[in-house]
């Protein structure tokens, strides 16, 4: 389960049109009344499975459309990409630095 965050009854109360768009999203609360659990307010089953199975069937099609990656090929993207991503970190610490002076 992803991350909860806790509402007071009152709030929960003012905003739940608020809340339960957010559940929709995913997310979930637990409705508390003077610091103690009392409910939860969690996003239904049925649609975060449909979620999930939307994105399994999107990475099945993106493999059929890519063939065979190998464990090599894929590790040497995850490198790749680790390198581009610290060279975008360092270059923008030297811009910064410009800024400075």
């Amino acid at each position: 389960m992803g991350f909860m965050r806790e509402i007071q009854a009152s709030e929960a109360r003012t905003h739940l049109p608020r809340l339960l768009d957010a559940a929709e999203r995913g997310e979930t609360f637990i409705i508390t009344r003077h610091g103690r659990a009392i409910a939860r307010i969690v996003p239904e089953a049925g649609w975060q499975q449909a979620k999930i199975d939307e994105a399994m069937e999107a990475i099945r099609s993106l493999r059929r459309r890519a063939g065979a990656v190998t464990v090599d090929e894929v590790l040497s993207a995850r490198d790749e990409g680790l390198q581009v991503l610290i060279a975008f970190v360092v270059n923008a610490a030297r811009v910064r630095d410009l800024r400075k002076t």
